[in-house]
């Protein structure tokens, strides 16, 4: 064996990979998983300000306002952290993507208000982003270890 080849890793030992859907969620648009859950790693996908799920109905946001959109966004992450076995306890990372540089202040308001109880915050990147479709104004998604 060269010093560059590699033993040929058994596929059959791989940890399993599951996609998370709570129940609160739509089937996603194309081919994605609200969350991806594979050994102790949870990655929640971007999730925005919907209201949970109606059968045979269109998402709706939770309202036109970041104050509105904000904690629905949240409880969105945090529905797929909860069915994927995991808790914002053990989120280790959080992303923030925001549609105008004018949301941050008030975006922060909201953040440590919907956080106030957490014992250790997770780290966190708020970027300007937008992609988003048609008055939906936050995308957040969060990276768990779980173990």
């Amino acid at each position: 064996m060269s010093e560059l080849s590699e033993p040929t890793p058994d596929r059959s030992a791989r940890l399993p990979k599951t996609a998370v859907t709570p129940p609160t969620h739509t089937a996603p648009p194309a081919r994605f998983s609200h969350g991806v859950r594979k050994g102790g790693i949870l990655q929640v996908a971007g999730q925005v300000g919907f209201l949970p799920a109606v059968a045979g109905q269109p998402p709706t946001p939770a309202g036109p306002t970041l104050r509105e959109q904000v904690p629905r966004t949240l409880a969105n992450v945090q529905a797929v952290l909860e069915a994927g076995g995991a808790s914002w306890e053990d989120a280790v990372m959080v992303r923030v993507y925001l549609t105008d540089t004018g949301h941050f202040a008030e975006f922060n308001e909201l953040y440590n208000a919907f956080f106030a109880d957490l014992k250790e915050a997770p780290a966190a990147r708020t970027t300007v982003y937008v992609g988003l479709p048609a008055g939906l104004l936050v995308e957040i998604d969060a990276l768990a270890v779980l173990g």
